[in-house]
């Protein structure tokens, strides 16, 4: 079709202009686009065809299907040293928001919560931890740590952090629930690693914005204690938080300057992220560091209901003790 001419299927008409673009009128509105914008938005390749405009691009819909072969799996241990916990913590999310859908939150605690409890009793059991007699068990240790298994340790971790998450929060604990969906709809999406770093956050810290201190901490003001280090930088994958304590060193730049390793680290962050996360710089002792505290979850509060008590991460595990002994009895 020669540039300037134009051509017309039903109410569509098209005009090719100079330079590969295209103006298209339909119902009496006119827009000027690209061929690649015409094309890529879904618009045209069929109208193209049929007017014989000339295209250099074509779109196709592909699947592509990977398939992977796994050994089997001869006894439960070596199940469990198979056990990729990101997967595992995938899972266990998917299962919660449809629990929490159907059923609403409360089941969805509860059926983490029982979940944990059973695997603990099963590892334990499976390990010989666990001594039967007359008719009840009697237990000469609870492994709630799973210290003989690398690949489950992780896992306490996760469900107390799944369950500190304003996921699995009630409205009466300030937990909106347009923000719930919004969390079940990109939890839902996040492929798993993913997933772990926006349930469990990574804390690292920094001896200057150049060098750094820790590759990894708990998420607890103890560890910002005893670590010494001045700077502290937070990936919550929505979130990327850089923390100075208020014992830093006033030389030290702040924010830390563009050049340097901590700016790298975030700038490679964002770019690999399917969303952008929200940049945040917090001085201590002068900023308000609410929103950095409120990622120490493992001081903070949780137990089954939902609702505030006196428990931690290490508090957490104790009660998961005693739920595991009354399970087995």
């Amino acid at each position: 079709m020669p540039v300037g001419a134009a051509k017309i299927v039903g109410v569509v008409r098209v005009k090719e202009i100079a330079g590969g673009g295209v103006v298209v009128c339909a119902m009496g509105k006119y827009c000027a686009l690209t061929l690649g914008e015409f094309v890529f938005g879904g618009l045209a390749l069929p109208l193209l065809r049929h007017l014989g405009v000339r295209t250099k691009h074509s779109l196709k819909r592909r699947l592509r299907i990977r398939t992977l072969q796994f050994g089997t799996a001869h006894n439960v241990n070596e199940l469990y040293d198979s056990v990729d916990p990101e997967v595992v913590l995938s899972i266990l999310v998917h299962k919660v928001i449809l629990a929490s859908l159907e059923e609403g939150v409360r089941e969805g605690r509860m059926l983490l919560h029982d979940w944990l409890v059973i695997l603990t009793a099963q590892y334990n059991d499976a390990c010989k931890l666990v001594q039967y007699g007359h008719g009840s068990s009697t237990t000469s240790h609870i492994d709630v740590a799973f210290s003989q298994c690398p690949q489950l340790q992780p896992l306490p971790r996760l469900v107390f952090a799944l369950l500190r998450n304003p996921l699995l929060r009630f409205h009466e604990e300030g937990v909106h629930p347009d923000y719930r969906i919004y969390l079940q709809c990109l939890f839902s999406a996040l492929e798993p690693s993913s997933l772990h770093r926006a349930i469990y956050p990574l804390l690292t810290s920094f001896a200057t914005p150049d060098k750094q201190a820790f590759p990894r901490h708990s998420l607890s003001r103890a560890a910002l204690i005893t670590s010494g280090s001045p700077i502290f930088f937070l990936d919550a994958f929505t979130a990327l938080i850089v923390f100075y304590s208020s014992t830093v060193d006033p030389t030290l730049p702040f924010p830390p300057p563009h050049d340097c390793l901590l700016r790298t680290t975030i700038n490679k962050l964002k770019q690999e992220r399917s969303i952008t996360p929200k940049l945040i710089f917090i001085r201590g002792g002068q900023d308000d560091a609410t929103a950095f505290e409120n990622y120490l979850i493992e001081e903070q509060d949780v137990d089954g209901s939902g609702f505030t008590s006196v428990m931690g991460f290490v508090s957490f595990l104790e009660e998961i003790n005693q739920s595991v002994l009354e399970y087995m009895k």
